[in-house]
């Protein structure tokens, strides 16, 4: 990407951030279910995670109150302005890397955990693979092509899985469970771990 490109992504973020967009603070309910069935079985003494475009850390949050190490990478200051307040209020500590995907990759090897949610850029899947330590899970939710039956948002067509692409996406690693569902929007979750 561009630096123009770029510097457009990072205020168009900026500014929804700002005006209160995505202002929840809550974790999705797939990765409380995740982490039930998954993570802590697989992590019980948790470990190191990385949550990718992750905004104002709100899954960073909740897995840094138990006990987890996490980075957060988001293109946006004014999310991590609001995050850092909020892990503050909450007596966690996070590290906030603001970055542009584009541009950047995580270190080798280096998370037992990586969380993607709402968010699509398929030349980053060979990183968050690389990423993953052995044994390491990824837990990824987005939207399908199904979501434009209820929703135009996101606008541009790249941000849209087709069907049954993120449970191909991955071939490193190994399946441990994927839906696609069309309840009220689209999307497609996936739990993955690295052999």
């Amino acid at each position: 990407m561009d630096k123009t490109l770029e510097r457009q992504e990072r205020e168009d973020w900026n500014r929804r951030y700002a005006e209160g967009e995505h202002m929840a603070f809550e974790p999705d309910p797939f990765l409380l279910t995740a982490y039930e069935d998954y993570i802590l079985p697989l992590h019980p003494k948790a470990g190191s995670a990385l949550d990718v475009a992750g905004g104002l850390g709100r899954h960073a949050i909740w897995l840094a109150e138990l006990k987890w190490k996490l980075t957060v990478v988001d293109i946006s200051e004014v999310a991590f302005g609001k995050s850092q307040r909020k892990a503050e209020e909450r007596g966690v500590n996070i590290e906030f890397l603001v970055r542009d995907l584009n541009t950047w990759s995580p270190n080798r090897k280096a998370f037992d955990l990586i969380l993607v949610f709402f968010y699509l850029q398929r030349d980053l899947f060979p990183s968050l693979e690389a990423a993953l330590k052995p044994g390491g899970l990824l837990v990824y939710k987005t939207y399908t092509e199904e979501h434009k039956k209820y929703d135009r948002s996101p606008s541009h067509d790249d941000y849209f899985l087709q069907e049954n692409e993120l449970l191909r996406s991955f071939p490193a690693l190994r399946t441990l469970y994927y839906r696609e569902t069309i309840q009220e929007k689209g999307v497609a979750e996936l739990i993955a771990i690295k052999k």
